[in-house]
């Protein structure tokens, strides 16, 4: 396991779930390595191809600037020289295993034959600090995927890659369910579903990098939407009954959301943790089978 940027529970879910299926995980903390004084990535990852059976990366956020697009090239130049199979462990663009947990806990409270047309709000939240996309990638594609009715608020300037949008409808089309983009939470969380709210960085930081955009221009931009915050009087007074909240986590408790929500009725975010569990043991018993 390869990882530049750190990890509450993706790291001790794989750990975890590796060793309960009779396996052992190798967490390598990246700036430790000679990477970092300028060792080619293609040699580690040919040597890293040899030790194990399989070859996890995550790369995002600060490791990377918050220069969208950068973690992603990481990963794509170790999968085209490794021989072994190769786990997206989040990088600045998706977040693979952590959208499997996810929609595995929306099918599990909703109803796998139920979950098709339901109303999936995406929410940009307020935060004082910064936050990738990789996670709100990940839910949209695969909630389109499932056929779910996404919308995705956020205020302007702060649009998700065009690439993402076609793909989203692509997965809409094809699956019969919807994609739509509004710039008023309150609009979008009638009659919804489900909510996921959290922060993402401004389209302007995602091009340049938070080094040449300059942090502290970043949270003025972030502040004119303090506003944007998912209460409980949101969810009692708009969402659909029952309406259930997600979140990936970390949730930063009273900027995207309250601290009520998440620990009141309509939360399931442990429940996602649970099964972010599970799905990456899938993950590894698919792979991992299927290299041998």
């Amino acid at each position: 396991m390869l990882f530049y940027a750190p990890s509450t529970r993706t790291r001790a879910a794989f750990e975890a779930g590796i060793e309960l299926l009779g396996g052992h995980a190798a967490y390598i903390d990246m700036s430790t390595t000679r990477i970092k004084n300028g060792e080619d990535i293609e040699d580690a990852a040919k040597m890293y191809d040899i030790y194990g059976d399989a070859i996890g990366i995550r790369i995002l956020d600060s490791a990377i600037d918050h220069v969208y697009g950068e973690g992603r090239k990481i990963v794509q130049k170790i999968a085209d020289v490794a021989k072994k199979p190769v786990i997206n462990l989040a990088d600045c663009t998706y977040h693979p295993t952590q959208a499997l947990g996810d929609i595995m806990t929306l099918k599990d409270k909703i109803g796998a034959d139920k979950i098709k047309g339901k109303k999936y709000v995406i929410m940009w939240g307020y935060s004082s600090r910064l936050r990738g996309r990789c996670s709100v990638n990940a839910e949209a594609l695969i909630a389109t995927r499932f056929g779910m009715d996404v919308i995705i608020a956020h205020p302007p300037g702060f649009e998700l890659s065009p690439d993402i949008i076609t793909h989203c409808k692509k997965n809409a089309n094809e699956n019969r369910g919807s994609l739509k983009i509004v710039n008023d939470f309150q609009e979008a969380l009638l009659d919804a579903d489900v909510v996921f709210p959290k922060s993402w960085i401004s389209t302007g930081m995602s091009k340049v990098g938070a080094t040449a955009f300059g942090v502290d221009h970043e949270i003025e931009i972030h502040n004119k939407y303090r506003n944007w915050r998912l209460t409980q009087k949101h969810v009692n007074d708009l969402m659909k009954k029952p309406a259930f909240v997600t979140n990936v986590l970390p949730a930063y408790r009273d900027e995207e959301v309250t601290g009520e929500v998440l620990d009141g009725p309509n939360s399931i975010i442990y429940e996602q943790a649970e099964n972010g569990l599970y799905s990456k043991m899938a993950v590894l018993t698919l792979v991992l089978s299927e290299s041998r």
